[in-house]
């Protein structure tokens, strides 16, 4: 019986936090501006507030901000979700987000070197999304993609050329209330805000592989960030990005205060603000010793089990 429930409750916790690709170290943590999204390139991060971009350099030291990101827009907005940077350009999923939902979402544009608004394009109505909490550029299929945190069991493309919409992704089974994404290594990697901050739960992060074709991708768990090793206390994780120069994973995450339906409320005991943080984990590749993936995943099981019953005979 203890083999069986193992197998079938208890995998997502399988090896170091993890059924994934990759370990992760944590490196250190930065207290940020900005409570939505992380992007990186060669020389400089990105953080993206609900209302407020910032640029640091790679010492975290605060270059530039821009307060005030929504003037030029047509449409209302008061939220930024998760970001990405290409070519010396920030993309962005902004919308008015209100009651739970997103309203008039957009797709905007600003230029990695002054953070100022250059373009915009509208997402399709016909897609089904209601909300964008992330966006990702995939650079070797040539698309833009987005999360939505409301119904988090598609990620949307669009033509990175034109915008244009290019159909959408159903992810199986589906984590609940998806925040970031990012692409890298031929996978698309997501962060779930999937742990429950009052009941002590741990948010994950998942991944499918990146593919041009729409159509139906099985999920693979690839880590749950651990607050005795990964955050420093439960919260409410967001956005992410790779710096694969230095083989890094960033990771937003915010801790303080109570969040209901995506809007802040009040402060957790001990706290007398939300504190925005980004978080560095080294990417180490995991090391199978078998070429087939699904022999090495049973191997592991097998001998994890084996010790169990060796430490409870």
């Amino acid at each position: 019986m203890l083999f069986i429930s193992f197998l079938t409750f208890s995998y997502p916790v399988f090896a170091h936090n993890s059924g994934g690709q990759h370990d992760y170290e944590l490196v250190k943590v930065v207290e940020v501006d900005g409570r939505q999204g992380v992007a990186v390139d060669s020389e400089h991060y990105y953080v993206s507030g609900s209302l407020d971009l910032h640029k640091y350099d790679k010492d975290w030291n605060l270059l530039l901000s821009n307060t005030d990101p929504f003037s030029m827009l047509e449409k209302p907005a008061n939220h930024f979700g998760d970001i990405a940077v290409h070519n010396g350009e920030i993309y962005t999923g902004i919308e008015w987000f209100e009651d739970g939902r997103g309203y008039d979402i957009q797709i905007a544009v600003y230029d990695a070197d002054t953070l100022e608004y250059l373009r915009a394009f509208p997402w399709d109505e016909e897609s089904g999304q209601v909300e964008v909490s992330g966006i990702a550029i995939d650079t070797v299929n040539n698309l833009l993609l987005m999360t939505d945190w409301v119904e988090g069991n598609y990620i949307y493309r669009y033509s990175l050329d034109d915008g244009k919409y290019m159909g959408k992704v159903h992810i199986l089974p589906s984590p609940q209330w998806p925040q970031g994404i990012t692409v890298y290594d031929g996978s698309i990697f997501f962060t779930a805000d999937d742990g429950n901050a009052d009941r002590k739960e741990f948010d994950n992060l998942w991944s499918i592989k990146a593919t041009v074709d729409p159509g139906a991708q099985y999920v693979q768990h690839e880590h749950a960030f651990n607050v005795t090793s990964d955050f420093l206390d439960y919260g409410e994780i967001e956005g992410l990005d790779f710096d694969e120069e230095t083989e890094e994973l960033l990771v937003h995450h915010n801790r303080g205060k109570i969040v209901d339906k995506g809007t802040p409320m009040g402060l957790y005991p001990g706290y007398d603000r939300e504190i925005w943080e980004v978080y560095t984990f080294k990417v180490i590749p995991r090391e199978y010793e078998s070429d087939n993936l699904q022999d090495s995943i049973v191997k592991g099981i097998t001998d994890l089990v084996s010790d169990i019953f060796a430490e409870n005979p």
